[in-house]
């Protein structure tokens, strides 16, 4: 693998469905950090195959400058699994998300899959959205990735656990921190990205912030969508503010500094600094456009 899980961006993911020909094209001029061509919910069964080949056409054209393009799979254990998997590898996307994981043997056989393909590039995603998902998690992620590096990113699904569990999704979501949390742990103890699950509520923009700004303070790394007109304000709750780039930036050169090279912790502006939060400083400039360089 070329690219470890937590070198890119990804403070929006926005899931476009793969059988809207128009939607494939605008996928590539959208603020969107990652595009996620759906072959699963947002594609009704009859037009699964013709979808297939749609996506992964738009893979092998290319055209989407930075952005991740990401394909979702349909579940394991569908009709529709076997065909997918096969037509993803083949297309060697950035990504493939794999939903409904429920425990290794879900994942695994794909990232064997894209090494015998030769796909360096193509890491996995996997979307935890199953209570046996949320219990088992950090099971789940450990033994994939003792067996390859390239599950990078968690995702939750927030409304398959509502319909699982009867939890309803309410305003403030108090009955799944505590899921979310769990699986932030489990991404975290492997090096992972976890990305929220998404907004129902399209023309409420004043939910949709509420939501970003709990899953970034949560520590999450982004979220999923469902319009495009949800990605402008989930890109800029995720960016860091004017004066967290300041802040790392400063941190970063004093860290630079020959005369702090071998500090484990210095005075910065009246305030101890460590290591620690040089490591804090360097992710957030990270997740900073243009890798928090100033005007």
């Amino acid at each position: 693998m070329t690219t470890e899980p937590r070198d890119r961006r990804r403070r929006s993911a926005l899931y476009m469905p793969a059988s809207n020909a128009r939607a494939l094209r605008k996928a590539r001029e959208l603020e969107a950090d990652a595009v996620i061509l759906d072959l699963e919910d947002s594609v009704a069964p009859a037009a699964k195959e013709a979808a297939r080949a749609m996506a992964c056409e738009a893979v092998r054209e290319g055209g989407f400058g930075r952005r991740e393009v990401v394909l979702r799979v349909n579940a394991p254990g569908t009709p529709w699994a076997e065909a997918d998997r096969a037509a993803a590898i083949a297309a060697a996307p950035d990504a493939i998300l794999v939903p409904k994981v429920q425990g290794p043997d879900d994942v695994l056989p794909i990232a064997r899959a894209l090494d015998e393909a030769g796909a360096a590039h193509t890491t996995i995603w996997a979307m935890i959205e199953t209570p046996r998902a949320v219990l088992e998690a950090l099971a789940i992620v450990d033994a994939v990735r003792r067996q390859t590096p390239r599950l990078a990113v968690l995702v939750m699904g927030l409304n398959d656990l509502s319909r699982e569990t009867g939890m309803r999704l309410q305003r403030g979501r108090a009955g799944m921190l505590p899921w979310i949390a769990t699986v932030l742990a489990a991404a975290r103890a492997n090096g992972l990205d976890l990305l929220d699950g998404v907004c129902n509520a399209i023309g409420d923009e004043a939910a949709l912030r509420e939501e970003c700004e709990q899953a970034r303070d949560l520590g999450l790394d982004g979220k999923t969508l469902i319009h495009p007109g949800q990605i402008g304000i989930c890109n800029a709750a995720f960016s860091p503010a004017p004066e967290e780039i300041a802040w790392a930036r400063g941190v970063e050169a004093a860290f630079a500094d020959p005369a702090n090279s071998a500090a484990g912790v210095i005075q910065l502006d009246g305030q101890m600094v460590e290591r620690l939060h040089l490591d804090m400083a360097q992710r957030i400039l990270r997740r900073a456009p243009d890798g928090g360089d100033m005007p």
